[in-house]
């Protein structure tokens, strides 16, 4: 064993039980952790404008500070922008991280020099928490892949303005920079494609250990690795044992990523976000990823199916249920308040406080009243595949409404690796189990409202292509699961055979 791996042993035993004590304490460090925000923010614009320092309670923060989305919350951010200090939080934002909105166009989301910290250390935390249980350390002693977006920033009134796992690369701590891959220089490449390339041939012949990043561009990534050498990744890779992954629902695509790597390897879920690192894997045992509770961060908790109320339900993490489906809304050391993140997620252990991520607010499918929403089609869809013995490579959900007296329905575009021999008893199978998961979609099929769901299968790379076609191929960019319209389904016509 050498030095990296003998040392990170007991210091990830150290924080692992560090970690287990404070879960004990969740509500607790909730409650200190609003009024601590609330003390250092009350001479901002924002805290002066909802009277700060009079509210002691949660029941007062909520009767003070609405629930906004980037739009509402817009005003506020461009003031910093303008280059005011003093504006969300104390001083000037250290970044703004920039993201890519579905109806706010480019967003600006500040992250400070005290919130830059619980992203870092959160990620630290996931790797010593699997460490920890499993006792494999070796994979510090390797190179790492990180798969992000361009480490180049740009200034916006003298704040560093980036992607945030751009940002991210910048505060790699220094044990972990020498083993770090790719280099500066190929991760700063804009094209996608050329960013792939540039990729495989720094780490083809590398002793990779750890790949992290999202599920459909690493298996981009694998897919131009095994064209080159012709091996699966875990014999390019002999010594691969840590795979690590957010962004979205891992799975769709676990199946042929662990079919791409021919052997079972270790998986570390992460839920990290512009706004804040949410929650982590903190085990290999049980089902969910740890909230973190005492990281510069105040939740709440909305019903989902109230987020669009006027005078939505909002509860503190004292009250939540399990399995109640919920709007996560963060207030937090970056200057967010009371802000809506648009994800959903459900508790799945209360002892301590673990959550699956359900969905996105918007990405849902109600144009007949049946609200399904993409953990029930990612269940339906999955649950056929295994039966069947498919591969999925990625899909997409949009209604279609007919114009004639037959039924509507809902259209699923798939792109199959290999498409199921008897596509028609696929698709039965599919919308079966979509209707065991969401009572109103069975409801509406029964009384004729909806037809059963059709499977419109995709050639190879129709996703790539189409992501390709509209700029965003890469870095953190995802496909929706589901829309209410049909722009994104009428794109997707075009790339089929």
């Amino acid at each position: 064993m050498r030095v990296k791996s003998l040392l990170a042993r007991p210091f990830a035993a150290f924080v692992a039980s560090r970690i287990k004590k404070e879960t004990q304490h969740a509500v607790w460090h909730q409650d200190q952790l609003l009024h601590n925000l609330l003390q250092d923010a009350d001479h901002t614009q924002f805290g002066k404008a909802h009277s700060f320092n009079e509210i002691k309670y949660h029941q007062e923060f909520l009767q003070a500070v609405p629930i906004r989305d980037y739009e509402q919350f817009k005003p506020f951010i461009e003031h910093v922008k303008a280059g005011e200090s003093d504006v969300l939080w104390k001083g000037k934002p250290l970044y703004f991280a920039k993201t890519s909105g579905t109806t706010s166009g480019v967003k600006y989301i500040p992250i400070s020099k005290e919130s830059i910290h619980f992203h870092i250390i959160a990620a630290r935390n996931a790797l010593l928490c699997y460490i920890a249980e499993t006792g494999n350390a070796q994979f510090v002693e390797g190179k790492m892949i990180f798969l992000s977006g361009s480490p180049e920033l740009e200034t916006v009134n003298g704040i560093h303005t980036g992607r945030l796992s751009g940002i991210v690369n910048h505060h790699v701590p220094a044990y972990l920079t020498k083993n770090r891959l790719p280099s500066y220089d190929t991760n700063c490449i804009d094209d996608w494609e050329k960013k792939l390339d540039a990729i495989m041939k720094e780490t083809i012949g590398e002793d990779m250990r750890l790949i992290s990043g999202i599920p459909p561009w690493m298996q981009m990534y694998f897919d131009r690795l095994m064209e080159k050498s012709g091996k699966k990744i875990g014999d390019l890779f002999k010594n691969f044992s840590v795979l690590a992954h957010g962004g979205v629902n891992f799975e769709p695509y676990k199946a042929k990523l662990m079919e791409s790597i021919g052997r079972r390897i270790d998986t570390i879920e992460t839920f990290p976000a512009s706004e804040g690192f949410f929650a982590y894997q903190d085990t290999q045992t049980e089902e969910g990823l740890l909230l973190n509770t005492n990281a510069g961060m105040y939740f709440e908790f909305v019903p989902s199916n109230e987020i669009f109320n006027d005078h939505p339900t909002r509860i503190s993490l004292h009250d939540v249920k399990l399995n109640v489906n919920y709007a996560l809304i963060v207030s937090s050391n970056a200057g967010l308040w009371a802000y809506n993140i648009g994800d959903t997620i459900k508790f799945v252990s209360l002892h301590p406080y673990r959550i699956v991520v359900t969905g996105r607010i918007k990405h849902f499918i109600s144009a007949f009243g049946e609200h399904v929403i993409a953990e029930e089609v990612e269940y339906a869809l999955m649950k056929a595949a295994d039966k069947f013995q498919v591969r999925i490579t990625e899909f997409t959900v949009a209604p279609f409404i007919s114009s004639n007296d037959t039924p509507s329905y809902h259209e699923w575009f798939v792109e199959f690796e290999h498409s199921p021999q008897d596509i028609h008893s696929f698709s039965i199978e599919v919308d079966n189990n979509l209707r065991s998961k969401n009572i109103y979609y069975d409801d509406l099929i029964r009384g004729n409202i909806l037809a059963p769901l059709e499977i419109r299968a995709l050639p190879k790379n129709a996703f790539i292509s189409y992501m390709k076609s509209i700029g965003k191929l890469g870095g953190q960019n995802k496909v929706p699961r589901l829309s209410n319209d049909r722009k994104l389904a009428d794109e997707l016509i075009r790339f089929t055979e």
